[in-house]
């Protein structure tokens, strides 16, 4: 039934499924691998199914002329597809999917550049000086935060300083903010700052790690 509508509808073209290597996920007796024996005796069937679509960011940039249309900006591999018979609460026994997620980077040079000015500690306040390329789409919310090396999302930030309300000089090439001292971790380690922009809801661009 599936398979058919896939064919009829046009949106459901576009999403993709792996191969049925699994029995059918329903209809099953509870708590048991014994299909439906009540009266209604209901014939097995692949009820619960993963399907995807990847909608690369290439096919809407490209009408914009930003992108090759043939670049493929996300990629997705399927690497399992299983039933788990071991489920036996409901009628249906659940069905999961592994994938491999793969992106490429919209671009291969930083949108920002930026780099801690002197020396790094919690005695002073200290420096950040950045620059960014000139098309990009600054905003009043973007920041730059101050993270552990080994930091895993924007929000693991130890401070960070708002690039306008926190800015102390500003010149063609680049400008200049501040960190209070008192938010500086007096234990020190090693560092890095990455400018958060509002406008991308993302991080563009990293500094080289150094020493607080």
């Amino acid at each position: 039934q599936l398979n058919m509508a896939k064919k009829n509808e046009p949106f459901l073209k576009e999403f993709k499924e792996g191969p049925l290597q699994f029995k059918p996920t329903y209809k099953f007796d509870l708590y048991s691998e014994v299909y439906d024996t009540s009266e209604k005796k209901r014939k097995p069937a692949w009820t619960d199914r993963i399907l995807w679509k990847v909608k690369n960011l290439s096919e809407v940039a490209s009408k914009e002329g930003e992108f090759p249309e043939e670049e493929n900006l996300i990629s997705v591999t399927l690497n399992n597809y299983v039933s788990h018979m071991s489920y036996g609460i409901s009628d249906h026994k659940p069905v999961t999917g592994t994938f491999k997620l793969e992106m490429k980077p919209l671009v291969s040079d930083p949108l920002v550049m930026l780099n801690p000015e002197g020396e790094w500690s919690a005695e002073h306040d200290v420096l950040i000086r950045y620059s960014a390329v000139p098309e990009f789409p600054s905003s009043s919310w973007d920041w730059i935060g101050l993270f552990q090396v080994t930091f895993r999302h924007m929000k693991d930030y130890v401070t960070y300083a708002w690039v306008e309300d926190d800015e102390i000089s500003s010149n063609r090439h680049s400008k200049q903010v501040y960190m209070s001292a008192s938010e500086i971790p007096k234990a020190g380690g090693e560092f890095l700052l990455c400018y958060y922009s509002n406008n991308l809801q993302s991080i563009a661009g990293i500094s080289e790690p150094f020493q607080v």
